[in-house]
């Protein structure tokens, strides 16, 4: 096996990220940048690329409990470590964006949040974005969770939730563990009557978001709001 450090410099993975941005890398070349090593035999490439096929990709090498990743070849604590630290800098960076700025200008960042947040989980999670008048996020809580296919949803608890962070509109979104990111009818009925609850406090129901792997879907965008 040759080297990492014996290939030519623009084809290293370390080197490549340095001179073209991190945007040009695959999944497996990022993956080898945050694992830095290898192990005997496999280079730390191979071994991303062993890794995201063992687990059918990025979604599901990090739906992995951290005590199964630190088990499996080629990952101690300091790899999985340096794993969870990753998507959890790119998380924090998200919820800046999204806190800084508008959920209505920055609607991919809003994606991409919750799609770090929400899509790795075996569980289903219901979660609110609650914002202010200028669309700006207060709080991002987690309200209610439940099985692989279902959550129980109490519109008291939200406007409570909602009238305590003094928010003026609020974002809805939860996972599906299944993978289908369609909203079901059993969603769309839940979404209205939450929208009814709320709107009795003058407060405006901007969107509702089901995360399914990459897959985001918006009420909004499929007028369902």
């Amino acid at each position: 096996m040759t080297r990492i450090a014996e290939w030519p410099a623009s084809e290293r993975p370390r080197e490549r990220l340095i001179a073209q941005g991190a945007a040009a890398l695959t999944d497996a070349e990022l993956l080898s940048v945050i694992l830095g090593t290898g192990i005997a035999g496999l280079s730390s490439l191979d071994l991303a690329r062993e890794l995201l096929g063992r687990h059918r990709g990025l979604s599901g090498l990090l739906a992995e409990p951290t005590d199964k990743l630190t088990g499996a070849r080629g990952l101690g604590p300091t790899k999985v470590a340096k794993i969870r630290a990753g998507i959890e800098l790119a998380r924090r960076v998200l919820r800046e964006e999204v806190t800084h700025g508008s959920t209505l200008t920055s609607p991919e960042a809003v994606r991409d949040y919750l799609r770090l947040t929400l899509a790795a989980l075996p569980h289903e999670t219901f979660v609110v974005l609650f914002l202010d008048s200028q669309h700006r996020l207060l709080a991002a809580d987690e309200l209610f969770r439940g099985t692989l296919a279902q959550t129980s949803v109490y519109p008291r608890e939200i406007v409570k939730a909602a009238l305590a962070h003094n928010a003026a509109a609020v974002i809805f979104a939860h996972n599906h563990p299944s993978g289908v990111a369609e909203p079901s009818r059993a969603d769309e009925l839940l979404t209205q009557a939450l929208k009814q609850a709320l709107a009795l406090v003058d407060i405006r129901t901007l969107d509702h978001f089901v995360v399914a792997g990459h897959r985001v879907v918006s009420f909004a965008e499929r007028g369902l709001l």
